[in-house]
């Protein structure tokens, strides 16, 4: 994808990317890519040149950001359990609902590379898997808060 990155013993640098490439893949079971990250790997593929696809083999309905993320600006569109993201979109902020703990975390990364303010609703799902977020966040110099 040309994302750049440091990787040392205990650590993983991740490197601004000003170009980031397009992607194929389908979510499989481990070893495979992770259907838990599709949702996440959709937001930055908004910010790749040409068309992306990501194909969600292993639960359906799992695709449930992608209306929110439309609001947004992101040019998806779904097509026979595949994700079809034509990039880079430019992202605006806009008032968004969480539906699930993959989706809520898309919206915030969708959120912090977006314009303007965005504002996610039935954030209660992100505390069942991220812990802190705000506070992690913050410490990378993002501008979020809980309201």
């Amino acid at each position: 994808m040309g994302v750049k990155l440091k990787t040392q013993k205990s650590s993983i640098e991740i490197l601004k990317s000003n170009k980031i490439k397009k992607i194929n893949l389908s979510t499989k079971p481990y070893p495979g890519f992770p259907t838990d990250l599709q949702a996440q790997l959709m937001v930055l593929m908004t910010r790749a040149e040409g068309i992306s696809k990501i194909k969600e083999s292993i639960f359906e309905n799992r695709f449930m950001h992608v209306p929110e993320l439309k609001r947004m600006g992101a040019n998806i569109n779904i097509k026979n359990k595949t994700a079809v993201v034509k990039g880079p979109s430019k992202l605006t902020g806009a008032e968004v609902m969480a539906t699930d703990l993959r989706a809520s975390v898309s919206l915030v990364l969708a959120g912090l590379v977006a314009d303007n303010r965005t504002i996610i609703n039935r954030i209660y799902h992100l505390d069942r898997g991220y812990e802190f977020l705000e506070k992690k966040l913050k410490n990378c110099k993002a501008r979020i808060k809980r309201i």
